[in-house]
């Protein structure tokens, strides 16, 4: 296509043009490339009718370089059959003395003129391609963070379902009430940080699970403020919550040298009491993780003592666990809460019996 030269108007219409295109994009968080591919197409569209039909106009709309220009080439020749993609050579010449050499020529026209019929007539195949653009950058950028901690902004909470509306970068989310940290407050304006437990591409767009309450949660949390968890140096091998309450961790390192759960408590326990206040005060038991099943389940449920672990079955993993009678209600915690939790980061069904075999009226 021949190079199109610019007035100082039509550079200066271009400016604003994409000024106008550059906002947006940012607003909707959509490249300025597929909304100026939009606008093109629709501008095509548009103009075919001038044109009988024919497809013969082309439309270039660079961001980068701000070009902006409409042009229908037509086919230079002795006699016209089809005006609307044919010109005559005295035609031809008129437009442009040195098209007469040519076979075709562009003839340059104003966007503006499709301004309107491109508004009325394209508005709904524009919106519906902004739409998913929109989707799919939603899509992209949840599935980045997938099985990740992100930071969101609460925009609203619903007074009927109590579910949080989020913003997330420039997309927005749903915290169900289900998903949040029991007896947690959340405000408008509040930041919090959210566990992304999935993404789906559904028939009605981007469907994206959120938790407070997730275990993960947890694990991310001490990634962002453990290095040595963040480089491997210590592996989180598992983690059991029950989300406002309480949280137990299993964390090993194959360096002997290093004291895992001092890392992760930090100086004066400044690494952990920073995620505890995250989680407005839940509880953060830090065990030590063995391949011994003894040695694990015996770790798991402190901060009881243990006198004997015996494995009754390996499949299904059952085991019998014996403990001081003193040490019993703290063992099995508060509404089983302490013996439960460390079934789950152990993956053994725990029966707790007092070290004398016999429970006290």
């Amino acid at each position: 296509m021949a190079r199109v030269k610019m007035t100082a108007k039509e550079k200066k219409d271009n400016k604003e043009f994409f000024e106008a295109l550059r906002l947006m994009a940012n607003e909707r968080g959509i490249p300025q490339e597929f909304i100026a591919e939009k606008i093109a197409d629709a501008i095509v569209v548009a103009a075919r009718k001038d044109y009988g039909g024919s497809d013969i106009v082309t439309c270039i709309i660079d961001p980068e370089n701000e070009i902006f220009s409409v042009v229908a080439r037509k086919q230079i020749v002795d006699e016209v059959e089809d005006p609307f993609t044919q010109i005559s050579r005295d035609d031809a010449s008129a437009y442009d003395p040195k098209s007469i050499k040519e076979d075709y020529i562009d003839i340059k026209i104003d966007p503006k003129k499709f301004g309107r019929v491109v508004a009325q007539n394209s508005k709904n195949n524009f919106r519906q391609g902004v739409r998913e653009a929109e989707k799919g950058q939603v899509l992209a950028e949840f599935q980045s963070h997938n099985r990740e901690l992100v930071t969101a902004l609460v925009e609203r909470i619903d007074p009927k379902t109590g579910n949080a509306i989020l913003t997330i970068g420039h997309s927005e989310a749903t915290l169900p009430k289900l998903e949040q940290v029991p007896d947690e407050v959340l405000h408008e304006g509040d930041h919090i940080k959210v566990y992304v437990v999935d993404v789906k591409d559904t028939e009605k767009g981007p469907r994206i699970m959120l938790s407070r309450t997730h275990p993960g949660l947890v694990k991310r949390l001490f990634e962002t403020e453990v290095p040595e968890i963040f480089d491997g140096t210590i592996e989180i091998k598992s983690v059991s919550r029950q989300a406002g309450s309480r949280t137990k961790m299993a964390v090993w390192s194959s360096d002997p040298e290093i004291d895992a759960i001092g890392a992760c408590i930090g100086p004066r326990g400044a690494r952990v009491n920073k995620i505890v206040e995250e989680l407005a005060g839940e509880k953060i038991d830090i065990v030590k993780y063995s391949d011994d099943p003894v040695a694990f389940i015996s770790e798991a449920l402190s901060p009881a003592k243990v006198v004997k672990v015996e494995i009754e079955s390996e499949d299904p993993k059952v085991c019998r666990v014996s403990v001081p009678e003193a040490q019993l209600s703290l063992a099995i915690g508060n509404k089983g809460q302490n013996v439960r939790l460390a079934a789950k980061l152990t993956g053994w069904k725990i029966d707790i019996h007092p070290e004398s075999g016999f429970f006290g009226e």
